[in-house]
């Protein structure tokens, strides 16, 4: 579709992992091909949550650079930081001003990152209003299609809701976007929780053959099928649920399961092969990059000035919307 543009942005926390791949990058890759792309280093989100920004700088590069090895492609999208846009943080303030307080605190991402044994202590005012933010980011280049993972796609929500009521309020300058998650748009990692690096459960495609084969030892299958020949249940196994991702043998790898002709030892051997296979392409490809990071920088650099034009022409609609332009 001609009129299609998508945006979307990552956390700079590091090096990517399978979750952020299945959830987002696989889409990225298919819709840069589509229409007009905006990829976001969305780094003042990453300070929502955390004080210690000692390696941020770090993780930016190391993340473009992910991006990059996997074939995101600086001619064909935009890939841009967010904090050398400062017109964010005025749509930010704007949105602010007309979004109910009940709207932040009742989005069911604060409320997991608020509540339960891992809860955040005294959030900041940053998470609470991170859905605001984030509105701001997909209304700036006036977003219509959004590909995030399965935890974003309540902030799409409330994005879609703050845009609604601001062009009720002001005009119709904004499209509601829409969210678009990939076929797998969660992968548990190998303790049965999300994937996440800060739990060390994550399969990544900079690992080597023996991390692979020793992460994927960890990983919790089926507890019905305690012997090797017990027939197995698949849909339960977080080993198949990769494997049904990236394993182009998956309907023998399911099919022996069910009938018992597969142990769960020989599944993990298994599913660590294909991963180290897979991802060949995008470790050769990275080692050159790594080589030239001042060229990663500059590619940033470039897309966001590129973004920040598109940034300056709509924050003028908006404040002459909002009569604020003097």
């Amino acid at each position: 579709m001609a009129d299609k543009l998508i945006m979307s942005g990552m956390r700079p926390t590091g090096r990517l992992h399978l979750g952020h791949l299945a959830g987002v990058v696989d889409n990225w890759l298919k819709f840069q091909n589509e229409g007009k792309c905006y990829f976001e280093v969305a780094d003042w989100h990453s300070l929502t949550d955390r004080v210690d920004n000692t390696e941020l700088q770090r993780n930016i590069t190391e993340m473009t650079t992910d991006w990059l090895a996997l074939g995101i492609d600086p001619q064909k999208s935009t890939l841009f930081v967010q904090s050398l846009v400062p017109e964010h943080a005025e749509l930010y303030a704007l949105f602010s001003m007309i979004t109910p307080i009940t709207w932040a605190t009742h989005c069911p991402v604060f409320k997991d990152k608020t509540v339960g044994e891992d809860a955040i202590k005294n959030p900041s005012l940053g998470l609470l209003n991170y859905p605001v933010l984030q509105a701001a980011d997909i209304a700036l280049y006036k977003g219509t299609h959004v590909p995030v993972g399965e935890d974003q796609a309540p902030h799409v929500e409330l994005s879609r809701k703050i845009i609604r009521r601001f062009n009720s309020l002001y005009g119709n300058i904004f499209p509601e976007p829409e969210t678009i998650l990939t076929k797998t748009p969660r992968i548990m990692g190998f303790n049965g929780r999300k994937m996440s690096k800060s739990l060390d459960n994550h399969l990544a495609p900079h690992h080597t053959q023996e991390e692979l084969i020793l992460r994927t030892g960890k990983m919790i299958t089926d507890p019905q099928k305690i012997r090797k020949n017990d027939p197995g249940r698949p849909e339960v196994c977080s080993v198949y649920a990769v494997h049904d991702v990236y394993n182009s043998n998956r309907g023998v790898v399911e099919s022996e399961c069910k009938s018992g002709a597969r142990g769960c030892v020989a599944c993990k051997k298994e599913l660590a092969g294909v991963l180290y296979d897979m991802f060949e392409d995008f470790r050769e490809k990275r080692a050159v990059y790594e080589t030239k990071p001042q060229e990663v920088r500059d590619i940033l650099y470039e897309g966001s000035k590129t973004a920040r034009a598109v940034a300056i022409r709509t924050i003028e609609e908006v404040r002459e919307a909002m009569k604020v332009k003097f």
